[in-house]
């Protein structure tokens, strides 16, 4: 019988890497996708006994659970207000060389771009955070932002033209 806690940990035993492949291909972190795991086992461990009917289909109820976490997790990180650090990684992908000689220069750069990411707007540099750091599709950065997908689309061009514009004077 799979609803009692032996059966849960023997289905996510069984279905675990491929539940981890699940979540590796729709968050951004590896440790993210690890934390939605153990949270899936977690929410079963917690319906164990608590439904009136057994689960007919345990890998389809499994994947159910999962994709409701992945919902939560994109909500949660569409709540959560852009911080340094997430300033930071986006500057850290936009700042990286294309040259091995521009290594030398790569912290004045960072500064640089740093200052130039500050001036925008706070929409403006969201945007440039959902897309560089989280991956995310110009249609779920619309929806988070309740912009449509050609005013996400004008933000990044806005942005990008900004960071261009505020380097070229450095490059």
């Amino acid at each position: 019988m799979t609803d009692t806690p032996q059966g849960w940990a023997h289905l996510l035993a069984d279905k675990g890497p491929k539940l981890a492949s699940y979540f590796l291909r729709r968050v951004a972190h590896r440790w993210d996708a690890q934390d939605l795991v153990q949270e899936v086992y977690l929410r079963l461990l917690r319906s164990s006994g608590t439904q009136n009917e057994p689960v007919r289909n345990p890998e389809a109820y499994l994947f159910t659970v999962a994709a409701n976490l992945v919902k939560e997790h994109a909500q949660l990180r569409q709540r959560a207000p852009v911080t340094g650090e997430d300033i930071d990684e986006v500057i850290e992908r936009l700042a990286t060389p294309c040259e091995a000689g521009a290594d030398v220069d790569r912290e004045l750069r960072r500064r640089r771009l740093a200052d130039v990411i500050g001036r925008l707007s706070p929409k403006c540099r969201a945007v440039l955070v959902m897309h560089y750091r989280d991956d995310m599709p110009y249609r779920d950065i619309a929806e988070a932002l309740g912009v449509s997908t050609n005013m996400v689309k004008k933000y990044i061009v806005k942005g990008l033209a900004a960071c261009r514009q505020g380097m070229q004077h450095y490059e």
